[in-house]
């Protein structure tokens, strides 16, 4: 799929992104993708992203991902996940706006902190019609509650992934209702290093099944 470069207003703070539309007659489906935590070198170059991307485009969405608020060449600075929530919001309008791409049903996908701010802003944008939460670091920090979230959540992770503890992610989705679809890459760390492949698989197999009910 090819990406061109887009920048957009989150607030007072101009964003970059990159946005891909599939060919196609009619309007498709969007989603939007969040990075991992800025502190730590995350950005939308990262391969976990790219692997959430590339599952995405097999389905024929629309995609934005996008570097949060300090990252790269968008404007601000790091806001620890709560001033990001803005950023997402403003990424999910402005991808609406694209010709060619429906306004609602937007699917929102976030790994470790861009899995946190994604998960955290959902609830508050109604045309977010499902979240894909990759490696949602639940043991490190108090997870979102979710309260009043009805609408389909997957969650993706690696059974050797310390952040985000099978335990401790078996304990968040007995949280949440209706219970999440979650899927365990057996092998795999926090990283996905050399499980890009099956990530995007195991993505696009729950996403393609959830179309199909």
């Amino acid at each position: 799929m090819t990406e061109e470069s887009v920048s957009f207003k989150a607030g007072a703070l101009m964003l970059e992104g990159r946005f891909a539309r599939p060919p196609s007659e009619g309007a498709v489906p969007g989603a939007v993708v969040c990075h991992p935590h800025p502190l730590y070198g995350g950005s939308m170059d990262n391969n976990v992203v790219a692997a959430i991307l590339n599952a995405l485009w097999a389905m024929s969405f629309a995609t934005l991902r996008f570097n949060f608020r300090g990252v790269g060449h968008s404007e601000g600075s790091h806001g620890d996940g709560t001033a990001e929530i803005e950023d997402v919001a403003a990424a999910v309008r402005f991808l609406g706006a694209q010709p060619g791409v429906r306004r609602d049903g937007v699917v929102l996908a976030g790994y470790s902190f861009g899995a946190r701010v994604a998960l955290n802003a959902a609830p508050g944008i109604a045309e977010v019609a499902s979240v894909i939460a990759v490696a949602l670091p639940v043991s490190m920090r108090e997870p979102p509650s979710m309260a009043g979230w009805d609408k389909p959540l997957v969650l993706v992770a690696g059974d050797r992934d310390s952040f985000c503890n099978v335990r401790d992610i078996e304990a968040f989705r007995a949280q949440v209702t209706p219970h999440p679809v979650l899927k365990l890459i057996m092998g795999a760390d926090h990283f996905f290093a050399g499980f890009e492949s099956e990530l995007s698989e195991q993505i696009g197999q729950v996403m393609r099944g959830a179309s199909s009910v």
